[in-house]
């Protein structure tokens, strides 16, 4: 399979794919931590999904991919925030229809974040076998609060692990096509990481590395095993996030990931 061209089917496939995701956590949230408040709204064609104040899965996803966004639309998202007193967050597609632009521009919203969605053919180049010093595993039942505080720890340096990541995170692992795998090196839990299978796309997210593992091959090691387990689940597609310039990114370009598009995130605070 060739390299896809980016058109707006293929975008909106991916952020649809990736806003399930979320869409699927903020639904277990509610239905084993109802006190959470934990909610989602279809609009304009995305979602907009709260999960607790200042969450990374609390913001709006998938929106104007289908279409204009009108003003009553817009409205919504802003008071389904605000009524939560929680800034508007919104993981924002280039090919989003222009009408979103317009509505940012017009209530001053700023520009928070990049990311780059990043795309290869499963079938593209050779995944190797894992090295004989690394053992990676599919984490069972018993083991995923082991998975859920290793992923977690890895990330310490960007969020802090506090309970309630830790529930979010526990509450991606037992989504629906999930698989959660751990990394070993002499015995001991070194890293982790999430394949997220949806349609023909396969979601490689959520892996990270304990401080005293790094710079050991453990990150491209969970990239092929995962790739691996794609090809044999018949997904066309292995998709993959990572800030601009970041080490992730680094890693991943090795294994014949390309920058489809980069995704922006557009927010706008609580008024006064």
């Amino acid at each position: 399979m060739a390299f896809p061209l980016l058109d707006l089917a293929l975008a909106n496939e991916i952020e649809l794919a990736e806003a399930e995701a979320a869409v699927q956590c903020a639904q277990m949230a509610q239905t084993l931590q109802p006190s959470s408040g934990s909610a989602v709204e279809p609009i304009a064609g995305g979602y907009a999904v709260y999960c607790g104040p200042g969450n990374p899965v609390t913001q709006a996803v998938g929106l104007a991919l289908q279409g204009p966004i009108t003003t009553a639309e817009f409205d919504q998202v802003e008071k389904f925030y605000f009524s939560r007193n929680e800034p508007v967050r919104v993981e924002t597609c280039p090919l989003a229809d222009a009408s979103l632009f317009e509505h940012y521009k017009s209530r001053n919203y700023f520009v928070t974040e990049f990311s780059n969605v990043m795309l290869r053919p499963v079938d593209g180049p050779a995944s190797r076998p894992d090295p004989p010093e690394i053992k990676i595993q599919l984490a069972p039942p018993e083991e995923l609060d082991l998975w859920v505080m290793t992923v977690s720890q890895g990330f310490a340096e960007h969020y802090p692990v506090t309970q309630e990541m830790l529930s979010i995170m526990k509450m991606f692992a037992v989504g629906k096509n999930t698989e959660c795998y751990l990394a070993r090196i002499d015995g001991r839990v070194a890293g982790g990481a999430t394949l997220a299978m949806r349609g023909r796309i396969a979601g490689l997210f959520g892996a990270s590395t304990l401080p005293d593992f790094r710079n050991r091959g453990v990150q491209t090691a969970l990239l092929h095993h995962r790739l691996r387990r794609a090809s044999q689940a018949k997904c066309d597609l292995a998709l993959s996030l990572a800030q601009p310039g970041s080490h992730s990114q680094r890693n991943i370009t090795r294994l014949g990931f390309q920058t489809l598009y980069t995704r922006v995130k557009f927010e706008r605070a609580v008024p006064a």
